[in-house]
């Protein structure tokens, strides 16, 4: 069985304790429009273009076999009904504007990366994470990769939403030792209006994972105007409390990647960051007096 990814980052140091290899799985059940890794949502390949790289040579356009692409003025027009992203016009781009999202690996593919930096793990206490996108979308998969993993005694984390079934969850615990879990927002309504999923197996699953003792960061990231209200924050307080008095929660201040859907022909909005240091600071505090373990960043 193949995986479909998107990078394969090494030295990576805020995905889990020490030095790490993060793969990033491709494919996300949620659309959260503030997403870091929006090539990630995507469960298939993607093309992307990166305006600034972009020197109009029309070679892309002049390639294409499907003619998918065209320019309007100095943007690249991209039309999905006619790209099958062959990843000709990637191959030819003499500044590399053009790139294919998206690769299909075996799990040795994956194993022979993450042997090139087992030394570092071993002297930082590092180990291997799994992001996205959502790793869970590609349960299967994992079940492949992650008991290699685990007998070179490698720490594996997994970077999730949550959002998945019981039955796949339950089927990578054995093999996981640290979820870096996202809670978006407690209100229900709220997540499904922000994220476009409910978000009732969310809170089930980490319900799940604290109750079974496994070691789970929760990280909230701070989205002005969508989660950073006072009493967004009352109803963190009061739903994370109900899970242990042990929680750690990491602060993920939001970032503009605007650029990114840009360059996947895709649309989203801006949050206005104005005030956003203030905000995370008096999040950080309010769930500091509460008790809480808190950290600002990953």
């Amino acid at each position: 069985m193949s995986g479909l990814i998107f990078n394969i980052q090494r030295f990576a140091i805020h995905d889990g304790p020490g030095i790490r290899t993060t793969i990033f799985m491709k494919g996300c059940p949620l659309s959260c429009w503030w997403c870091h890794n929006p090539e990630g949502i995507c469960p298939s390949v993607e093309l992307m273009w990166t305006r600034y790289k972009c020197i109009h040579c029309q070679s892309c356009v002049d390639i294409c076999p499907n003619r998918a692409l065209s320019f309007d003025e100095d943007r690249l027009m991209l039309d999905r009904t006619r790209c099958t992203f062959c990843g000709k016009c990637a191959q030819i781009c003499p500044t590399t504007a053009l790139k294919v999202v998206g690769k299909w690996v075996e799990e040795e593919d994956i194993f022979r990366e993450i042997e090139k930096d087992m030394m570092y793990f071993d002297q930082s206490d590092g180990g291997v994470t799994f992001s996205g996108g959502e790793p869970l979308l590609q349960t299967d998969f994992l079940l492949q990769v992650l008991p290699k993993i685990k007998s070179h005694q490698i720490h594996v984390a997994i970077d999730t939403s949550g959002y998945t079934t019981k039955e796949d969850l339950e089927k990578i615990l054995p093999y996981v030792d640290l979820f870096l879990y996202d809670l978006k927002m407690v209100d229900r309504a709220k997540h499904k209006e922000n994220t476009g999923v409910e978000n009732d197996i969310i809170k089930e699953n980490l319900r799940s994972l604290i109750s079974k003792k496994k070691h789970v960061i929760i990280r909230i990231p701070v989205i002005p105007g969508v989660n950073d209200s006072k009493s967004d924050t009352d109803e963190f307080i009061v739903f994370l409390k109900s899970l242990n008095d042990d929680i750690e929660v990491n602060l993920l201040p939001y970032h503009d990647v605007s650029e990114k859907y840009e360059a996947l022909w895709k649309k989203t909005r801006n949050a206005i960051t104005k005030d956003l240091d203030e905000a995370v600071l008096r999040i950080k505090n309010k769930l500091q007096m509460n008790g809480l373990k808190v950290k600002i960043g990953g």
